[in-house]
């Protein structure tokens, strides 16, 4: 059984830093890409950032480029979204995803999904 636990959420002043973690179980994701979304309430699931696997390719939405990065350990099998220069339009509540083969930033790709952790940034 497929698992994503997401950790690291919480309460930080506009300009702070968070690192999110998601620790991934129950499969080998060697081949897998995974992904960070977020959905603030009344908007729609949207996409933030991507990491395969294989060869650490990045991805990430503009709004975040130069602000975000992304990790991953594989011998922790654990994939992190350092975040920097938080801005209160960045709240939201971040979800993890895995998806087989490449990365896509269309939310509906992504077969596995964490339970989310919210993030509040205050102005």
């Amino acid at each position: 059984q497929v698992q994503l636990v997401e950790s690291g959420g919480g309460l930080v002043q506009a300009g702070g830093s968070l690192r999110l973690s998601c620790a991934a179980s129950g499969r080998t994701f060697s081949n897998y890409a995974m992904g960070w979304f977020r959905q603030a309430p009344g908007k729609e699931r949207e996409f933030v950032a991507a990491i395969s696997w294989n060869g650490g390719n990045t991805y990430f939405t503009n709004s975040v480029k130069g602000r975000f990065t992304i990790s991953g350990d594989n011998a922790k099998n654990t994939v992190y979204l350092q975040m920097n220069s938080l801005k209160p339009e960045d709240t939201a509540v971040y979800y993890c995803a895995g998806k087989p083969g490449s990365y896509s930033n269309y939310f509906g790709e992504y077969n596995y999904w964490g339970q989310g952790t919210q993030v509040t940034v205050s102005s």
